[in-house]
């Protein structure tokens, strides 16, 4: 991932108000910027901003943004960043901000939010990227969060590599919609009958619309892939495995020891009955308890993957940031065992 154009956020992207008025601020901060203000005190001061970890950086725009738009000033500021995307290594400067200290006090907590929530989406996804390649993934784990991280964490994905998400809400910052399959509960109200709910998702949605129906329902993905496909035929874009951990798929009944799940051998049993039937075309998306390393594994062993559909892993793994203020007056001043650390890779954010 190289270096790329900055996004501009409206000031209406932002509950401004709201940020500025410290409710999302660790109130300590907030009592700091009292203080100074009521001795009348400006010092200037040179905040660093790092990350403790390798990663791929997430939420500068953003971060820059709130700077931008909270800030008393932002006129009075001198700011220098990274950008979204590139690669970092533990304790690299990721952004300074200097100018007068009340000016920005109490947007440290929101800024380092930011940049901790967006480089964990970066990276986990990046990383599921890398694993799969050149295959697609699919950025699907809105149901294990809060709905209002869905737009940045979008974003974010979107700025990783990812090739879809699941909600429009997740699309909203760079023109993107949602997608997905014939869902579980789709069939289920037609009675569990897997054909007969994609055959009326398919006439509902439109040709525009890709169709991908899910066939684990009745836990017989080869004879299921094989009924939804004979009764779509060219309609069907492809066949989602998703079968439950805890289940071994009709289709490995007989194997001794047989693995549960989605693993290799089901989908080698889905993709040759399919090939044998005709059906070439159709793809196979799997589904359930991915992350990059089990993506690995399946790539390192050949299996006919298309496309992985990622969850929960997305979310995963310790990705924090710190702050400190480093210079006061233009003099070296910081706690015990930190101190003012350039990096040349910064650039001025005008």
């Amino acid at each position: 991932m190289g270096r790329g154009r900055r996004r501009a956020f409206e000031r209406s992207e932002l509950p401004v108000e709201a940020l500025r008025a410290g409710g999302y601020t660790d109130t300590y901060f907030c009592r700091a910027r009292e203080t100074l203000l009521r001795d009348g005190r400006q010092p200037h001061a040179t905040m660093q901003v790092f990350g403790k970890a390798d990663a791929f950086l997430g939420g500068v725009d953003e971060a820059l943004a709130i700077l931008e738009h909270c800030a008393k000033e932002w006129s009075d500021l001198v700011v220098h960043a990274l950008y979204d995307g590139e690669a970092i290594g533990p304790w690299e400067t990721v952004m300074t901000i200097a100018g007068p200290y009340p000016a920005f006090a109490e947007l440290e907590t929101l800024v380092l939010g930011v940049l901790t929530r967006r480089t964990r989406v970066l990276t986990n996804t990046r990383r599921a990227v890398e694993a799969a390649a050149p295959k697609d993934v699919l950025f699907f784990p809105a149901r294990f969060d809060h709905w209002e991280m869905q737009p940045g964490d979008g974003y974010a994905a979107h700025l990783a590599g990812a090739a879809g998400v699941s909600t429009d809400a997740q699309g909203s910052w760079w023109g993107g919609q949602g997608l997905g399959t014939v869902p579980h509960a789709l069939i289920a109200a037609y009675g569990g009958d897997t054909v007969l709910a994609t055959r009326k998702f398919a006439d509902q949605m439109g040709a525009d619309t890709p169709v991908i129906a899910l066939v684990d329902f009745d836990n017989d993905c080869v004879q299921t892939s094989l009924a939804v496909a004979r009764a779509l035929g060219e309609r069907l874009a492809g066949v989602r495995l998703d079968t439950s951990e805890t289940l071994v798929d009709a289709s490995l009944a007989d194997w001794p020891d047989a693995p549960t799940g989605v693993c290799p051998q089901l989908v080698w049993n889905v993709r040759r009955a399919l090939d044998a039937a005709g059906f070439a075309d159709v793809r196979i998306v799997v589904s359930g308890g991915f992350a990059p390393e089990r993506i690995r594994s399946f790539e390192a062993q050949g299996v006919p993957v298309d496309a992985y559909g990622v969850g929960s892993a997305l979310l995963q793994g310790r990705f924090d940031f710190t702050a400190d203020l480093v210079e006061v007056d233009g003099q070296p001043c910081a706690k015990a065992g930190r101190k003012l650390r350039p990096n040349p890779r910064l650039e001025r954010v005008e």
